[in-house]
């Protein structure tokens, strides 16, 4: 399973847990007042003061930020579009940042991503 697979399973699995917060007002909410675990932000974001923002509130929670090729694909894992009859995504809502307060259960891709996670960590020394 690719990191983008389990990060995808680990969103969705938030959502449906209520654990997902999703732009820049819930993101930011959620990283200032320290209950978010994770955080992804959209390379393709427009705006540099708000990918600036988002950027330095993880750092300064200490919260691990992934970085996502597109704020499209980034809506479409966070729920923000409708499920047509053949299961396919439609009138998908771009969104460039999206955290995790709650990954709801343990699951493999959350092992998966929590791995890649800790081998990008910075080693203390």
């Amino acid at each position: 399973m690719s990191v983008l697979d389990a990060l995808k399973d680990v969103l969705k699995r938030a959502l449906i847990h209520g654990g997902l917060k999703r732009g820049l007002r819930e993101v930011a909410k959620a990283l200032d007042s320290r209950t978010a675990k994770l955080c992804c932000l959209a390379k393709d974001c427009d705006n540099a003061e708000y990918s600036r923002l988002v950027r330095a509130l993880c750092d300064e929670g200490g919260v691990n930020l992934i970085m996502v090729d597109e704020g499209r694909q980034l809506g479409e894992w966070a729920g923000l579009c409708k499920i047509d009859a053949d299961g396919e995504a439609t009138k998908v809502v771009r969104c460039s940042a999206a955290c995790v307060t709650e990954f709801g259960e343990d699951t493999h891709a959350l092992s998966v991503l929590l791995n890649y996670l800790k081998s990008q960590a910075p080693e203390e020394s």
